[in-house]
């Protein structure tokens, strides 16, 4: 078990952000008011921050910012639902008993730091966080997992019924993706010059020469002005969707060996020769059977969850800023 990552630094790149309230949260009722618990801008970055730290990686400008801001709301939205559980486990007079939590720091003490505590004091110290603060963020781990184990009650083994309709609803997660290995001659047509005729004169000639004999990779060299003229017009293997619509359904129609008719598309004319073919195969229904168990109790799960917290929600007082 290892100390979860404690993240206090602003977002980099961002100046600093002074803290405040992001949500106010009550499961309170008449006849079990409970103090608002206040959810800060701060606990959000925390949150957010390992996340955000990748996504800036990947994405920049205003795609990033819209990023960020999912990112941000996801976690947000987490926290009240984390303390919307804590509240509903105090309103039912529940209690983690002191040796639960005194067991769990032990063991966190032996796992990360070798049993020795004042490596972890100071470790907690170095990251700003008291040990009674870790106490109360290790104590309300526990009440959610107690919670959501009390509320969430899973079944361990889907139906048969349901595991062969979501077999035949998803037939295409259980095919392996076709590929061929493909070759192309590209002749532009110049219709701009008025060399359409000319051009489509030039694909029949070179396809006339194919099918007596001619090397395809050598006449693509020659001929073809796409980008893999100097490799003799070899895509290598191409899966579908990769490739305009009937450039598509000739190359995967074609058997291996073959070389297709001139396709004329979108003002240009094709020759496709088809080195080999892989993919396309069907997983059967029982080799696929735990996958899908497996995939619809997780599932269900889920759905039991969110109708659970849905619940909390409706009840709740939840205000953002």
């Amino acid at each position: 078990m290892n100390i979860p990552p404690i993240c206090r630094a602003a977002y980099s790149a961002e100046p600093a952000v002074v803290d405040g309230v992001a949500a106010i949260v009550s499961l309170s009722d008449e006849k079990n008011p409970t103090k608002p618990e206040v959810i800060t801008y701060s606990q959000v970055r925390e949150l957010v921050a390992p996340r955000e730290k990748v996504l800036r990686t990947q994405y920049t400008g205003a795609e990033l910012e819209e990023r960020l801001k999912e990112a941000r709301d996801a976690a947000l939205k987490d926290l009240i639902d984390r303390q919307l559980i804590i509240q509903a486990f105090k309103k039912d007079n529940y209690q983690v008993p002191d040796h639960y939590v005194e067991e769990q720091m032990h063991d966190i003490i032996r796992e990360s730091f070798g049993g020795d505590r004042n490596t972890f004091i100071k470790t907690l110290e170095a990251q700003n966080y008291t040990l009674g603060e870790f106490k109360k963020m290790e104590t309300e781990k526990m009440i959610v997992s107690a919670m959501r184990s009390k509320n969430v009650k899973k079944n361990t083994v889907a139906s048969p019924a349901k595991v062969e309709a979501f077999y035949r609803a998803h037939i295409d997660q259980f095919t392996s993706k076709q590929e061929v290995k493909l070759r192309m001659i590209m002749i532009p047509s110049h219709a701009a010059d008025g060399e359409a005729a000319a051009q489509r004169a030039l694909a029949e000639e070179i396809f006339t020469k194919l099918n007596n004999g001619a090397e395809f990779d050598r006449l693509a060299q020659i001929y073809s002005e796409d980008s893999t003229r100097e490799m003799g017009g070899d895509w290598g293997w191409v899966e579908r969707k990769t490739l305009a619509g009937p450039i598509e359904k000739t190359a995967f129609s074609l058997s291996t060996g073959k070389i297709s008719h001139v396709i004329e598309y979108n003002g240009n004319y094709y020759i496709l020769k088809v080195e080999g073919k892989r993919g396309g195969d069907i997983k059967s229904l029982e080799s696929a059977r735990p996958e899908i168990e497996k995939l619809l109790v997780q599932q269900e799960a889920q759905d039991l969850q969110e109708r659970w917290l849905a619940s909390l929600r409706s009840k709740a007082y939840i205000k953002t800023f």
